[in-house]
């Protein structure tokens, strides 16, 4: 299985809070577990800044599962580029986002609704319930595990209606979130999980590695089928 992670991997740029927590850049320490995985084959990471947005045709075709970061740049990723996402998604890639990428502009297209929500960066303790325990992303945790700090994320959340809630978060303030959610689209799988602001240090947790360890793995492709619209021939014979 080929995992691809791309991450806009500005505000380790910018920021030295990220920097401390991240050094290698958040698509780094998401790599990290996931390359010592027995279940995962070759895992590489491309940026924003990269050519073509780090996702060439080639890029997108030898991956089976990519894994989505972003937060302040979502504008600038190619128009070719979620085009090339998507398409990747509809044949059979499976794709899981991550955090802030919510409004990024592959999950809108393939959600195709607001994907907007509250939220509010505080000193939020962050509890996440398995709601759906025999779901594989749950495989191996607790009946619920916390996060002592994160931002916020509240409902109402802009996405259709997922085929599985397999998380649900509450907050300190009260508020909660649909914080681990599936769909299918076209052939492919898509995941969102919720945590993971880029000021906490979300990616070193434990707990937070294994979820994205299964999702990779619930997400891998079972088919490639690529879109066609043909003019068929009848089976019988047409008066």
């Amino acid at each position: 299985m080929n995992v691809t992670i791309w991450n806009e991997h500005r505000h380790e740029k910018t920021n030295p809070r990220v920097a401390a927590l991240y050094p290698g850049g958040i698509h780094e320490a998401i790599a990290a577990p996931l390359r010592a995985h027995p279940a995962v084959g070759t895992v590489r990471t491309a940026t924003l800044d990269d050519p073509e947005n780090g996702l060439p045709v080639r890029v997108l075709d030898a991956t089976d599962v990519l894994l989505w970061w972003g937060h302040v740049a979502h504008k600038e990723v190619c128009d070719s580029t979620v085009q090339r996402v998507q398409k990747r998604v509809l044949e059979g890639m499976g794709l899981i986002v991550l955090h802030s990428a919510h409004h990024s502009k592959v999950f809108k297209a393939l959600m195709g609704d607001t994907c907007s929500l509250r939220w509010r960066e505080a000193t939020d303790r962050e509890r996440l319930w398995v709601v759906t325990p025999a779901h594989p992303i749950a495989a191996g945790l607790p009946a619920h595990f916390e996060l002592p700090a994160e931002e916020m994320y509240g409902e109402p959340f802009g996405i259709p209606a997922p085929e599985h809630v397999v998380f649900i978060s509450w907050f300190t303030g009260g508020e909660v979130f649909r914080s681990g959610v599936t769909w299918q689209r076209g052939n492919g799988r898509v995941f969102y999980f919720r945590p993971g602001h880029e000021t906490y240090p979300t990616y070193h947790n434990a707990h937070v590695q294994r979820v994205i360890a299964n999702a990779v793995q619930w997400a891998r492709p079972v088919v490639r089928i690529a879109d066609a619209c043909p003019n068929t021939a009848p089976l019988e014979p047409l008066p």
